[in-house]
């Protein structure tokens, strides 16, 4: 319904590392003029509902990896795209460098080099590689262990009426970048800001994720969003609570995390 003559792009986000039904997104657009850059920041090693690899671009035009320090996998900082679009992708070599390409020196001499657009310094270092290198070897260890650590929470926080627990549809696979629990802080008599603040009293960081965008200043002040325009998205902010979820949580660790989560009911 929100698409127009005047739509170019559509980014799906796959949030948490859930992937977004890509099949039916790209029904949408065809015979249309559209483009799809999938937003997978949180979904490197998820699997699509036909079990092939998020970024493989069978669904999009582009996909997007981060490798931030708190992804499934990190360089220190950065990221990847992906894309299987040849024209895409030289363009892509260009923006990264500068502009600058040496694609002409064979007529000119090895030392020739030209800036053909205004692009940007986004190139990863060598060291930054090689770390990024090094964790793709882990990363399917990586995944185990945070759906490990994501099916004993889901167990223990079961059926907590004032607790939901994340969905992931049955027949995706997800890489669980985060575990993100819905509370009703109304039914526990205590606001979001005390919950926080007791569980880092009790050295358990939490975080949201996240504030909808459309209510933040810059689009609020350019483009006239206000809040009430997504009374989904609104919801779901108002009750999320993201918990620890890292590959090197001890089982100790994720039981003291669930004891300490169920108290605050009580």
């Amino acid at each position: 319904e929100k698409l127009t003559e005047d739509t170019r792009l559509i980014i799906p986000v796959h949030f948490a590392g859930q992937p977004c039904n890509m099949k039916d997104i790209k029904t949408l657009v065809k015979n249309r003029n559209i483009k799809i850059m999938e937003d997978a920041a949180h979904a490197i090693g998820s699997k699509y509902e036909d079990g092939s690899r998020v970024g493989n671009c069978k669904y999009s035009d582009l996909t997007i990896f981060s490798f931030h320090p708190v992804k499934t996998i990190t360089t220190g900082e950065g990221g990847a795209i992906t894309t299987n679009n040849e024209e895409l992708y030289e363009r892509l070599l260009l923006y990264r460098n500068h502009g600058i390409t040496n694609n002409n020196s064979k007529l000119t001499g090895p030392w020739y080099h030209e800036m053909q657009c205004l692009g940007f310094n986004y190139r990863l270092t060598d060291i930054q590689a090689a770390l990024g290198i090094s964790q793709l070897k882990k990363i399917d260890d990586f995944i185990k262990r945070r759906r490990e650590i994501v099916e004993r929470y889901n167990e223990a926080f079961d059926n907590i009426e004032w607790l939901k627990v994340p969905y992931e549809q049955p027949d995706v696979f997800s890489a669980f970048h985060l575990y993100v629990l819905q509370i009703d802080f109304d039914k526990i008599n205590k606001s979001r800001k005390q919950v926080m603040e007791e569980l880092r009293e009790k050295n358990i960081g939490t975080q949201v994720h996240y504030i909808p965008v459309y209510t933040q200043p810059y689009y609020q002040e350019h483009y006239g969003y206000k809040w009430g325009m997504c009374q989904n998205a609104e919801e779901y902010y108002h009750r999320a609570l993201s918990i620890p979820l890292y590959p090197k949580m001890s089982d100790e660790e994720v039981e003291y995390v669930i004891e300490k989560i169920l108290e605050l009911g009580k």
